[in-house]
Parts: structure tokens; sequence; C-alpha cells
């Protein structure tokens, strides 16, 4: 059978990745399931390169077809900060919750609508070595308050105008749908299936 490795030891991650590509006909392994225990320092400047640099360490050490991602949270107010530092955004070892408390601080004097939108790049990196990256982005707000108990990250603040809800309120598919990292996952698919089917390089 076919198989695909995802490129993330970060357990949100790879639950959204494994819903967003569970029906390809492929096995989708976590690097604990390989015993790869590599943790890859993120030292790009945007989304692509950070993605890249995950997918070459995981797929070089595995020789498998390898799925990676990089996202940020970009807020129009902070000139597009967080970003491609978002996961940094409170110092090392601060929790999601640190992470969005200090936003909503940063945010505090901002009149609403706090305009802000998700990315996400995903690499893909076949067996042969080839790099390809796929972009998405899903546009919203943040919130003046966390709302909902799903997702993980600044989900809980970032609010979808059209849905009327945050991120954490939508049920796991339609998050899935809309999200930043879906429509990477979307963009990369057609390349995905053509390296599965062993058309592609």
């Amino acid at each position: 059978m076919k198989t695909i490795l995802l490129a993330s030891n970060n357990r949100g991650k790879q639950r959204e990745l494994l819903a967003l590509l569970g029906d390809l006909e492929v096995e989708i392994l976590t690097p604990a399931v390989l015993g790869l225990a590599l943790e890859v320092e993120e030292t790009g400047t945007t989304y692509a390169e950070n993605a890249v640099l995950k997918a070459e360490a995981f797929g070089a050490a595995s020789g498998l077809l390898t799925v990676a991602d990089d996202s940020g949270l970009e807020v129009d107010a902070l000139d597009g900060a967080p970003g491609v530092y978002a996961a940094r955004y409170a110092g090392h070892g601060a929790t999601d919750a640190m992470r969005r408390a200090k936003l909503l601080g940063a945010l505090a004097e901002v009149p609403t609508p706090r305009t802000a939108r998700f990315r996400a790049v995903v690499a893909v990196r076949a067996p042969t070595g080839a790099l390809t990256t796929f972009e998405g982005v899903c546009e919203g707000e943040i919130a003046l308050e966390e709302r909902g108990a799903g997702g993980f990250g600044y989900d809980p603040v970032f609010y979808i105008p059209e849905r009327s809800a945050t991120m954490a309120e939508l049920p796991e598919a339609l998050k899935n749908e809309i999200s930043h990292r879906g429509r990477a996952i979307a963009a990369a698919r057609p390349h995905l299936e053509r390296l599965l089917s062993g058309s592609g390089d």
C-alpha cells in the first residue's frame, strides 16, 4: 500500500491532516509510528521555507512521500504579526492559552473589526526529493474573547463573520473544509494523487 508520512509532531495538526487526507487509499503515518524523533528548527522567515525544512528533514530520514505544513495568524492591526512566529508569540514553552491571552491583550485598544487571516503552506516531498508547495488562506477577525472548545492554537479567538462563529465553534468537518490548512491540502491533492499513482516525480 502507498504511504504518506506527516512531518509533524503536533497532535492537533496530525489530527487535522489525517482527517483531510483520510479518504485517500493510502497508509498515513506519523513520525512516532516510525520512531522518528526529529525536532526541526524552524529557521525560515516564510511559511514555505519552514514547511520545506520539515518536509525535507522527515522525507530524507524516512524515504517516504512526506507532507509538511507551516502556518500562522496574520493580524492587520499588528502589521501582520504574529505571522510565521505565531507558535513562538508568547515565548518558548508558552501554552496555546498564553499565546491567545497575549494576542487579546495586544489588541485590547483596537476597535472591531480586527481583521486577520490564517495562512498555511503545505510542502510535499516526493521520495525522489522533489519538493512542491501549496498555499491556503482563511480570512476572519480576532474576537473580543475566546469562544468554543474545538480546534487548537488560536482557533477560539479567530472569528469568521459569515459563519457567525469562531473556528473553535465549528464542527470539525466544516472547519477542515474552510480552514487555511484544509484549503492548502485541497490545492495539494491533485499533486499528491499524481505521485501516489506513479505519474509524478
